[in-house]
């Protein structure tokens, strides 16, 4: 217990102590906020917006808490204030309404598949039982005896459907993993040739069978075993048309990031537009890093920097026409151009000094921190069992010394927006708990790693779009260029067929590597 209000009151100390001291600071930093601000704000709700709200990335309240969070977590660590995180704008409701009515149609086609797959599922599976059980509950009397090879063939049936049925499960009843714009044209053919195939059998029985009343009954069994055999053939093509025969490289594709260029590589097999789309965008969350609109912002904050410092005075009085000031402006932006790559130079020097200084900062905080709570755990270790801390609360302790240090790295670095106090506690807790190191701890902060290692809130998209020329049904070819556009950017996807490649072989005898040493005069040896 005394642990544990220890590290309650070096907390709550810490917080009472870093609010005050920069109470007047953001006070005054409030004051001259510019309507600009409010509109990134609100352009970073509409992202929030979009999020699906039955997948929360946290298992705990940690989420709901997190949405009143603001950037101030190192200097206010006390209270938590929601207030703004709640306007909404008429353009917000409208998107809203809009991604609603999208997404109701969108489960109605959804769910609209599956159920035809389903009836037509178990209509596969119950005609050959129904084969076999309609001449036995109509005519039974009249049947033939069935003999060894006819109850042989009951076990090959319920085998072959048993089989059938595990293959089924695991080629056609899976979780999809996103709604796709047009039906899946291989699987729809599928689909349309097992239902004739079936129709065609029960077309054939109800002639042949039904309403002659056929007595041979290991004829009738054997009519069913042929019905499962043609049904697991079946089941071997649907195998190799959807899965398969995309597994071979046939194209390279290059996925481009519209807003800074970023780029990778992939290899794709025969796919449609629309299942190649998707296959990008799985990568694209794994392999891309995190989009950050506020690194973009200082090249366009550079430029209205230039043009504003831009002055035109109209000395001829303001009967002169325009010509002679647009003259000027040009005039004047183009010796401000010349020297403005020595601005941009000494501004990114500047910025990289400023990033390598705090990275220093925060290393040397971080191992101080660690060092303090092995400290912590070699004493906790002679206490009493109820007296131990748990690694939240350990995380909790050791979080306010370098809270500061933290959060002015990820200023600096603009990556303040992906990482709230809780999921920084959070994974300095999953860090004490697996005895990870200070530098595995920073790996998460000093580098910028993929999508997916951030909250979901904070870059997932509900909502794509497929922009291409051809059919997003039709297989990819040489030269296709489609684009996936999502709120904040788009990816510009080219596609290019992998060339044919000759090799031809030329053989070496063992025997010819032979060499002869030639010694001139001038050589000393």
């Amino acid at each position: 217990m005394s642990a544990a209000m220890d590290t309650e009151s070096t907390y709550s100390g810490y917080s009472h102590y870093s609010g005050h001291s920069k109470k007047a600071h953001r006070q005054g930093r409030d004051r001259h906020k510019s309507p600009r601000s409010k509109d990134g704000s609100r352009s970073e709700k509409s992202v929030t917006i979009q999020t699906p709200p039955a997948e929360p990335l946290l298992g705990n309240d940690a989420s709901r808490a997190e949405e009143g969070q603001d950037d101030n977590w190192g200097e206010t660590t006390t209270a938590i204030t929601g207030t703004s995180e709640h306007s909404i704008s008429q353009e917000d409701i409208a998107r809203i309404s809009k991604d609603l009515e999208d997404s109701v149609g969108l489960d109605c086609k959804r769910y609209l598949g599956l159920t035809v797959a389903a009836v037509l599922g178990l209509l596969v599976f119950l005609t050959p039982i129904a084969f076999i059980l309609l001449p036995q509950i109509l005519w039974r009397d009249d049947l033939e005896p069935c003999g060894t090879v006819c109850e042989g063939l009951f076990i090959s049936v319920a085998f072959k459907l048993l089989i059938l049925l595990t293959g089924t499960w695991a080629l056609f009843f899976r979780q999809p993993k996103a709604d796709l714009p047009r039906v899946f044209v291989f699987r729809a053919l599928l689909l349309v040739l097992i239902f004739l195939f079936v129709f065609s059998y029960w077309l054939f029985y109800g002639v042949r069978i039904l309403d002659l009343k056929d007595t041979n009954y290991q004829g009738i069994v054997q009519y069913a075993v042929s019905l499962v055999d043609a049904l697991l053939f079946i089941h071997y093509l649907a195998i190799v048309l959807l899965e398969l025969r995309q597994l071979q490289p046939m194209f390279t594709i290059k996925v481009v990031r519209s807003t800074d260029g970023e780029s990778r590589y992939y290899s794709l097999g025969h796919l449609s537009i629309q299942r190649a789309a998707l296959v990008v965008l799985e990568n694209y969350y794994r392999d891309f890093t995190v989009y950050n609109p506020a690194l973009l912002t200082a090249s366009k904050s550079r430029a209205a920097k230039h043009m504003a410092g831009l002055k035109v005075y109209n000395v001829d009085g303001p009967g002169n026409n325009a010509s002679g000031q647009s003259r000027a402006m040009i005039a004047a932006a183009a010796r401000r151009r010349d020297s403005s790559h020595n601005e941009l130079y000494y501004e990114e020097a500047d910025h990289e000094r400023r990033v390598k200084k705090r990275r220093a900062r925060l290393m040397v905080a971080v191992e101080e921190a660690f060092t303090h709570i092995k400290r912590l755990q070699a004493e906790e270790q002679q206490k009493a069992p109820g007296e131990i801390m748990d690694p939240r609360e350990a995380a909790q302790a050791i979080f306010p010394s370098m809270a500061r240090v933290l959060q002015k790295y990820l200023r600096t670095t603009r990556q303040q927006q992906y990482h709230s106090m809780e999921s920084i506690l959070q994974h300095l807790s999953f860090c004490i708990t697996n005895n990870m190191t200070p530098k595995a701890f920073l790996e998460r902060y000093l580098n910028p790693g993929p999508t997916l290692q951030y909250d979901r809130d904070r870059w997932f998209s509900k909502q794509w779009t497929l922009v291409s020329e051809e059919a997003v049904t039709s297989g990819l070819q040489d030269g296709v260029v489609f684009v996936l556009k999502c709120l904040d950017f788009s990816l510009v996807v080219n596609v290019k067929k992998i060339p044919f490649i000759k090799l031809s072989e030329e053989f070496i005898d063992p025997k010819s590597h032979k060499f002869v040493l030639r010694l001139q005069s001038e050589t000393s040896v």
